[in-house]
């Protein structure tokens, strides 16, 4: 059931629930999203940076900066660990 094809849907939905601006939505698939990605695929696979990203753009937009920071931070880290710029 917690696979990374499910989590990869789940990352889905939640972007059109952040499109339109229903953000408790958006961010309860994003984690449910990346707790799927942690158990499935490498801490450093580049899907838990994407993953990360979206949730951090969520937790902004509704002034949860403090919670977003180290999201934000986890994210670049795992792109920097990849040889990524963005």
């Amino acid at each position: 059931p917690d696979h990374p094809g499910l989590a990869t849907s789940l990352n889905n939905l939640a972007g059109l629930f952040l499109a339109q601006g229903k953000y408790d939505e958006a961010e309860s698939l994003y984690k449910r999203a990346i707790a799927i990605g942690e158990t499935s695929l490498a801490p450093d696979h580049p899907d838990l940076a994407k993953w990360l990203s979206y949730l951090v753009r969520v937790l902004r937009a509704q002034g949860k900066h403090d919670e977003a920071e180290p999201l934000y931070d986890r994210a670049i880290a795992i792109c920097v660990s990849l040889g990524e710029s963005n």
